[in-house]
C-alpha cells in the first residue's frame, strides 16, 4: 500500500498504528460519495471465526483462517488484509472526486482545478509516452554540465527541491540524493523549528540490504544492480556502459550504507540530537560547500543545525574525495531517474515496478494506473484533495462518536497509570501530567493549506510532480526560525491511519479511518472497542513507549523518570524485545524485537486500556451475557481485534518488513499481544501451558 506522508519526515518521530508500507485504504461514507464500482465495506463478522479451532492454541488462526482462505492476495498487492476493501473503497471515492474535478470547466474552484488537472496529466499515459525523456532532459543536461566536484552542492540543492516529495523519508533516513535537508522541531525545545540534516541517498530500503551476508540479500543486491543497468540502458546507454554505471552506483550506495546509523540505534532520539553551528557543519565535510548548498536553496537562518548522524557526513566527505566527478554524475543521474520513473514512459515505470514491486516485495502485477495517480495526488496535493474529500465523504457525527471513545481510553490509561505497581509517586505524577496534556485531533485540520503559489498544468505530469516537490520543500524551509505550528497535520484527512507525535504530544485520527471495519457507528460497542479502540489505545500508549517516554508533556526530550523507575521500565521493555525476537515472520526471518519494541509496547498497552474502557461501560451481568453470535462482550472484543488484523502477505514483503518496518507482522500483533493478557485467557478459558498463555507474561502498561 502507498506511503502516506507528502514529504520526507527525516527523523520526525510520529508513530502510526499502520506501517507506511501498509496504508492506503478508506474513509467516511455518505450517499453522495458512494462510488458505483467500489466493493462493499467489511464489517465485523463473528461468523468468520473458525470454531473448529481452539482459540487458546492460535487465536490468529481462530479469527483469521477462514478469512485468509477466502481472500487470496490479488496480483497487484503484497499485503492483503481485512481493511483492503476499505482501501479500494476509499480510493474509489477519491477517484470519483478526481474524475469530476478533471473536467476542464471554468466553474471549478482553485482546489478542484489543481487536483483535477494533476490527475488528468497523470492519467494521460499516451502523452507521457510521446514525450519520452524530454521531461527530464533539462535536469540531465544540468548534471552533464558539471565541471568539477565543487559544483555538487548546487546540483544537489536543485535535485533536493524537485525530488523532495518523490522520495519520502523512511525510518532509516531521507531518500533524497546523498542526504536529506528539511525543517523540524528541536529535540530539546519543541517550540522551536530548526534546520534538520539527516543521512540518505540509498536506493534500497535500509542499510542492512547492502551489508547483510545471507544468500537472499546477496541475490537481491544482484537483482538491484541488474535493475540499475536496465534503467541506464533506458536512458540511452549501451549495455557495457550501463553495467559499469550500475556498479558505480552500487559502490557509492554501499559506502553510504556503511556510514549510516543502524535503524535500531535511530530509535533512541538522544542518538539523533546533535546541535551544530554552520562552522561545525562545514568541518564535517570540508569537501562539500554547505554555504553554496544553503544559499542555493535559500535556507533561512537557523538557531543551529540538528544533524542526526554526524558520522554519516564524515563518510560522505571521504566518498566525495574518493570518487571522480564522472562517478558522481552517474549517481546523480540515477537519483533523478529513480525519482522520476513512475511519471516517465511506460518502459521506465514498468522497470521500476519489476524491481521494487516484483523482486523486492513479490508483487505480481502493477496497480491500475488510476490508483497510482490517486496516490500521487494524495501525496502532492494532500490537503487540497482532503478538503474536497471531507466535503463529500465525511459524516460529521462520527467525530463526536470518536471523541467519546478517545476520552474513554484516556480515562482508562489514567486509571492504569495510577495503579501500576512498579512506578513510584514522582514518576507517576509526571506520567499523569503528560497524559492530561495530550491533544486530540479528529477528522481534519482547522485550516486548509493554501496552494495558490503552486502551478499545475494538465499537460505536464512530471513537471507537476517536480513543482509540487519544490512547493513542499520551500514550505518546509519557511518554517525554520519560526515557532512550531501546532495545528499542522502530517496526514491528509483522506489517509486512513492514525498517529501520535511525541513532540506535539498529540494524537490524530483522520476522517478516513472512521469507517468499517475499523470504526463502525452501527456496531456492537465491544466490536468498536476491540477494533478502533485498540488503535486509540495504541496511539496513546506511544506517548509512554521506549521512545515516547523520553519526551515530556511539552514535547521536549527530557528525562522525567526516577532512576529506579527507569530501570524497572527497561526491564519490562526487555521482556517484549525478547518475546518478539523469537517470532519467525517468514521462513528463515525472525522479527527484530528491538526494532519493533515501540509498536509492540503500544499494541500490548493499547489493547489492555481499550479492554479497560469497554469494561467501564458494562455491568457485571452484561460482561458474561452470551449474545446471539455465541460470544460474550469480552470474547467479541478480542475477536474483533483479531479479525481487524487478518492478512495474507507475500514472503518477500514479510522479509522486507522484518528488516525495515517497526511494526510486527499481523500474526504476532494478535498472538503476541493476547498471550500476554490474563483478561483474554479468562474470557476464553485458556489454561496454563497452552500456547496462548505466555509465561512469563510481558506487561508495561
Amino acid at each position: 500500500m502507498p506511503k502516506t506522508s507528502a514529504c520526507p519526515l527525516l527523523f520526525r518521530l510520529v508513530r502510526r498504528f499502520l506501517p507506511l508500507l501498509l496504508t492506503g485504504f478508506a474513509a467516511g461514507q455518505s450517499n453522495s460519495a458512494q462510488p458505483s464500482s467500489a466493493p462493499q465495506l467489511s464489517h465485523f463478522d463473528p461468523a468468520q471465526v473458525d470454531r473448529s479451532l481452539d482459540p487458546c492454541t492460535d487465536f490468529y488462526q481462530f479469527t483469521c483462517k477462514k478469512w485468509m482462505a477466502s481472500n487470496p492476495i490479488p496480483p497487484d498487492q503484497v499485503n492483503w488484509w481485512l481493511g483492503s476493501k476499505l482501501m479500494i473503497w476509499n480510493q474509489s471515492v477519491v477517484r470519483n472526486i478526481l474524475d469530476e474535478s478533471s473536467v476542464n470547466d471554468a466553474a471549478r474552484n482553485p482546489a478542484q482545478q489543481k487536483i483535477g488537472d494533476y490527475y488528468s496529466s497523470c492519467m494521460n499515459e499516451d502523452e507521457i509516452n510521446k514525450k519520452g525523456l524530454a521531461p527530464i532532459k533539462p535536469a540531465l543536461d544540468r548534471i552533464d554540465a558539471l565541471r568539477n566536484k565543487a559544483q555538487l552542492a548546487e546540483e544537489l540543492a536543485y535535485l533536493h527541491e524537485i525530488t523532495f516529495a518523490l522520495a519520502p523519508g523512511t525510518n532509516s533516513g531521507s531518500n533524497t540524493a546523498l542526504f536529506g535537508f528539511s525543517s523540524g522541531q528541536d529535540l530539546d525545545d519543541a517550540s522551536k523549528v530548526v534546520a534538520v540534516v539527516d543521512q540518505g541517498g540509498l536506493g534500497l530500503p535500509d542499510r542492512s540490504y547492502y551489508l547483510n551476508a545471507d544468500q537472499k540479500s546477496t541475490d537481491l543486491r544482484q537483482q538491484y544492480v541488474e535493475h540499475l543497468g536496465k534503467t541506464f540502458q533506458l536512458l540511452g546507454e549501451d549495455a557495457a556502459k550501463a553495467s559499469a554505471d550500475a556498479k558505480i552506483v552500487m559502490a557509492i550506495e554501499t559506502s553510504l550504507a556503511t556510514s549510516s546509523m543502524d535503524i535500531v540505534k535511530r530509535r533512541d532520539p538522544a542518538n539523533l540530537n546533535h546541535k551544530l553551528s554552520s562552522a561545525e557543519l562545514a568541518v564535517l565535510t570540508p569537501s562539500f560547500s554547505w554555504k553554496q548548498y544553503l544559499d542555493t536553496i535559500g535556507a533561512p537562518t537557523t538557531d543551529h543545525y540538528l544533524v542526526a548522524t554526524p558520522d554519516f557526513f564524515k563518510g560522505v566527505n571521504q566518498l566525495i574525495d574518493d570518487h571522480s566527478l564522472d562517478d558522481w554524475k552517474t549517481y546523480l543521474r540515477w537519483q533523478l531517474v529513480n525519482a522520476a520513473s513512475p511519471l516517465l514512459s511506460t518502459a521506465f515505470a514498468d522497470e521500476k515496478f519489476d524491481f521494487y514491486g516484483r523482486a523486492l516485495q513479490g508483487q505480481k502485477a502493477q496497480r491500475p494506473r488510476w490508483r497510482r495517480c490517486v496516490q500521487n495526488v494524495n501525496r502532492d496535493l494532500d490537503e487540497a484533495l482532503g478538503e474536497e474529500y471531507v466535503a463529500r465523504a465525511f459524516a460529521g457525527d462520527r467525530k463526536q462518536q470518536m471523541l467519546k471513545l478517545v476520552h474513554d481510553l484516556e480515562a482508562a490509561l489514567n486509571t492504569d497509570i495510577q495503579h501500576i505497581d512498579w512506578m513510584t509517586p514522582p514518576t507517576r505524577k509526571a506520567a499523569l501530567a503528560k497524559l492530561a496534556t495530550i491533544e486530540d485531533k479528529i477528522g481534519y485540520p482547522d485550516h486548509w493549506r493554501d496552494y495558490s503559489a503552486l502551478s499545475i498544468d494538465r499537460s505536464d505530469a512530471l513537471g507537476n510532480a517536480f513543482r509540487s516537490s519544490q512547493f513542499e520543500f520551500r514550505r518546509q524551509l519557511a518554517k525554520i526560525g519560526k515557532p512550531v505550528d501546532r495545528s499542522e497535520w502530517s496526514f491528509s484527512a483522506s489517509v486512513p491511519n492514525a498517529y501520535y507525535d511525541p513532540q506535539l504530544n498529540t494524537i490524530i485520527f483522520p476522517a478516513a479511518i472512521l469507517q468499517p471495519p475499523l470504526f463502525d457507528s452501527q456496531a456492537d460497542p465491544a466490536a468498536n472497542y476491540g477494533a478502533v479502540g485498540a488503535i486509540i489505545g495504541h496511539e496513546l500508549t506511544h506517548g509512554f513507549d521506549d521512545e515516547g517516554s523520553k519526551f515530556d508533556g511539552t514535547g521536549n526530550l527530557h528525562n522525567w523518570w526516577t532512576p529506579d523507575d527507569s530501570k524497572a521500565f527497561g526491564e519490562k521493555e526487555q521482556c517484549f524485545a525478547d518475546e518478539y525476537s523469537g517470532f519467525e515472520s517468514t521462513e528463515g526471518v525472525k522479527l527484530n524485537g528491538k526494532l519493533t519494541l515501540g509498536e509492540n509496547t503500544a499494541d500490548n498497552g493499547g489493547l489492555r486500556i481499550a479492554f479497560m474502557a469497554l469494561l467501564s461501560t458494562l455491568s457485571d451481568d452484561a460482561r458474561t451475557k452470551v449474545g446471539e453470535d455465541g460470544f460474550t462482550p469480552e470474547q467479541r472484543f478480542f475477536a474483533a481485534y483479531g479479525e481487524a488484523l487478518c492478512a495474507n502477505s507475500t514472503p518477500q514483503y514479510l522479509r522486507m518488513a522484518a528488516q525495515s518496518d517497526p511494526h510486527s507482522s499481523s500474526q504476532f500483533r494478535v498472538n503476541g499481544v493476547l498471550s500476554n493478557m490474563p483478561e483474554f485467557q479468562q474470557a476464553f478459558g485458556c489454561k496454563k501451558g497452552q500456547p496462548m498463555v505466555r509465561e512469563p507474561a510481558c506487561r508495561v502498561w
